[in-house]
């Protein structure tokens, strides 16, 4: 039969040496029928689409029981071409995502291997993506700096958590608002990738030298504190860093943002100059908000993965 095919093809052997092995709670992952993610789709229904990216398709459904779920149909076959490679890897992935329990990652519930491509089975987190809620703001939910900065720390404690507390460091490297998820009270959920590992590279950015303040989201200028927005800058500048030695950590990361947000930006650490220059940009915004905080980061936009070093 076809779906046997598929499966086999997909890596269940590779996924029943896991399970028989029980290796790291491996019990844990469900493995669904093509069936039950045709009905819970509607058969992959356009009307059912969440979004689509490099990475694949992904589908709202329905479960027997009634819950609420992602699926996603991740792009591994290119035409009649199937990389064998991809599956091994997509096989490994998988067993390490399903075994993630923190509250802000998003939950990787089973997959489906029936399918011409194999099917992830996500937690559905209902009110879209940060960036959505950047780009589409509303009188009803502003978007202050406090729940600004409670997201910046949400997202940063679960990068460390998939960088040293998971069963094996998981680097993300793809970390934009359209993959930050928000939950039914607006906790930022991110969605941790399978074959995404890969690094990117622009030379051309918009973080150059006099343009911090142009960039900026105007609401962040008027609600946010201005020693808790230089130091998220001064903070943000060091992550940017070309030498990945000089770069925090995700824990420092983590605790910087707290402390920031619990002593209101009153806390500066010994990092070069920059106490004296976190001085002068306060200077230059009290005597001419017009131009003030441009300093705070002037390298090209080249981004890095946090902690290598290249």
């Amino acid at each position: 039969m076809l779906k046997q095919k598929y499966f086999k093809r997909n890596g269940d052997l590779l996924l029943q040496q896991h399970l028989s092995s029980n290796e790291g709670n491996v019990e844990k992952i469900k493995v669904f029928t093509s069936k039950e993610m045709e009905k819970a789709t509607d058969h992959f229904n356009e009307n059912r689409i969440l979004g689509q990216g490099g990475q694949g398709t992904v589908y709202k459904g329905m479960l027997i029981d009634g819950s609420i779920v992602a699926i996603k149909k991740s792009k591994m076959v290119e035409g009649k071409k199937f990389d064998g490679k991809k599956v091994e890897q997509f096989i490994n992935e998988v067993i390490i995502l399903c075994q993630i329990n923190h509250r802000n990652v998003v939950k990787l519930l089973g997959c489906c291997l029936e399918a011409e491509v194999p099917l992830l089975i996500y937690e559905f987190i209902p009110n879209g993506t940060l960036y959505d809620l950047i780009h589409n703001q509303n009188e009803e939910l502003p978007l202050t700096w406090e729940m600004r900065l409670r997201i910046a720390i949400e997202i940063t404690n679960a990068l460390f958590y998939l960088h040293s507390a998971a069963s094996a460091p998981i680097y993300h490297r793809d970390i934009k608002s359209s993959n930050i998820f928000l939950d039914d009270k607006y906790r930022a959920k991110v969605a941790a990738l399978v074959l995404g590992h890969y690094f990117y590279y622009s030379q051309h950015g918009s973080m150059q030298e006099n343009s911090l303040f142009n960039i900026l989201d105007p609401m962040v200028v008027k609600d946010g504190p201005e020693k808790e927005i230089i130091g998220v800058a001064l903070l943000a500048k060091r992550c940017l860093n070309l030498n990945g030695k000089k770069r925090p950590t995700m824990k420092q990361v983590a605790m910087e943002l707290e402390l920031n947000k619990a002593l209101g930006g009153n806390i500066i650490e010994d990092h070069g100059d920059e106490e004296s220059e976190i001085d002068d940009i306060i200077h230059s915004w009290e005597t001419n908000p017009s131009c003030s905080m441009s300093r705070t980061i002037t390298t090209n936009s080249e981004t890095f993965p946090l902690n290598s070093s290249f």
